[in-house]
């Protein structure tokens, strides 16, 4: 095995159950060491230390990074119970003086400070010659904010991984060349800035993602030191035992949102077109049953189910966690529950940043082969692959459009006739294998 192949992986969330950011990396670890990859991970104390490789778990340096790290660290190891509760709400209090220095000093968000001791202990690596190539993932933009100094100071070849928009656009006319007011904005705005000029290699989830950024950034487009280009993430298939038996229709259509929700991704959407088909079909009330899985529900969505009197129809289940009777990890419980559902919502949000990007549990609705309603925004990518897969397609903000939907998808139910999905899912071998190739 050549020497060139020890790559060191800097990720916040590495290994956290059913986190997005997490599986993104974690998913693809089995097929990097397959092609030789030596990984070495530094990561934050919210996940599970995987055993492996070398796998170093720092805290964050700043106190709210320190409080958001803690929380996760004593709910691995303790629960959320008693214990959890008053350590938590004591380290909170304690940190409470702290947290506002440093909001008003720097006005970033938690987790910058993670690039603190990931940066340090890097460059010793580095130093010593036990790393080839630096990759930051993320998800907290710490991880890129550590590989840059990395880079800066050590030449080291850098490869980033960006999950997120970095700079967040307003406007179908803003390419976000504006310096923002907001501090933790405008450091994600330079700092995208300096990975542009100075890592090697350089990917986006969506085309969306890549153009905006080559706008702000030309040279993606001619610097041979810079190249951007984009791979879909995928997801790993769920394993043959959480494969669910072909499904049958049951005295319920069960309408499945798993994910965080927010005013601008709220099921409120989903209870207004129910709101409009129930005054058509009443009877449609004994059977539509909304499911939210992953998250609490939103303030929008509190209120449309006070307005409309729905709590009979909507179910929030919260968050899955790991159940050791079960046996089962937070994320296999929530293949199977997605696997169940008649319907699996899609909610991509209504503001300019969904341009941009694509949400990943897309990838893991594809692994189940359930029906799928997406509720999209300005995304042609996204509604050409949710078309090409025989998806119920519905346009953000057209309360129209979503009623006429939400009646098909009625309809096709009763006949037990929904939508089935075509096409292949995204496996995340095909991910690394386009990064291998590339860098």
């Amino acid at each position: 095995m050549t020497t060139e192949k020890r790559w060191l992986i800097l990720s916040h969330g590495f290994n956290m159950d059913g986190r997005a950011a997490s599986q993104t990396i974690t998913d693809k670890i089995p097929y990097l060491i397959d092609a030789g990859i030596q990984p070495i991970v530094f990561s934050a104390i919210t996940g599970i230390k995987d055993q492996r490789f070398p796998h170093r778990q720092f805290l964050a340096w700043g106190p709210s990074g320190f409080r958001f790290d803690f929380r996760h660290w004593v709910a691995n190891k303790y629960g959320r119970g008693l214990f959890y509760k008053v350590t938590t709400r004591t380290v909170s209090l304690l940190l409470v003086p702290l947290i506002a220095i440093e909001k008003l000093c720097l006005g970033y968000s938690s987790q910058w400070s993670w690039a603190l001791p990931a940066y340090i202990y890097g460059r010793r690596l580095i130093k010593a010659g036990k790393v080839d190539v630096v990759y930051s993932t993320g998800g907290a933009w710490s991880a890129h904010l550590a590989g840059l100094w990395l880079k800066k100071s050590t030449g080291i070849e850098l490869i980033s991984e960006i999950h997120d928009p970095l700079v967040i656009r307003k406007t179908p006319e803003d390419m976000g060349f504006a310096k923002p007011s907001n501090r933790d904005a405008a450091f994600r705005q330079k700092l995208e800035t300096n990975l542009c000029a100075h890592a090697d290699h350089l990917w986006w989830f969506t085309e969306g993602a890549l153009h905006y950024a080559k706008v702000r950034n030309p040279n993606l487009n001619t610097s041979a030191n810079a190249h951007g280009f984009v791979v879909m993430p995928g997801a790993q298939p769920p394993s043959q035992s959480n494969f669910a038996a072909e499904h049958q229709y049951g005295e319920h259509l069960n309408l499945c949102h798993f994910g965080s929700l927010a005013k601008d991704r709220s099921l409120s959407v989903i209870l207004a077109a129910v709101n409009t088909l129930l005054q058509k079909y009443p009877e449609a009330r004994a059977s539509i049953r909304i499911h939210a899985y992953g998250a609490p529900l939103d303030p929008l969505t509190v209120q449309a189910i006070e307005r409309f009197g729905y709590d009979d129809l909507v179910i929030a289940h919260g968050r899955l966690e790991k159940d050791s009777a079960l046996g089962k990890s937070g994320r296999e419980q929530v293949i199977e529950k997605m696997q169940q559902a008649d319907i699996l919502i899609l909610l991509h949000g209504n503001g300019e940043e969904c341009a941009e990007y694509i949400p990943s549990k897309l990838y893991d609705y594809l692994w189940t082969r359930r029906p799928i309603w997406a509720v999209t925004h300005r995304n042609p990518q996204l509604n050409e692959m949710l078309s090409a897969r025989n998806a119920y397609l519905s346009t953000s903000g057209d309360a129209s459009e979503l009623a006429f939907t939400l009646e098909k998808i009625w309809r096709d139910w009763q006949q037990k006739n929904l939508n089935p999905v075509l096409g292949s899912p995204i496996g995340v071998n095909q991910a690394v294998q386009k990064i291998l190739e590339t860098v």
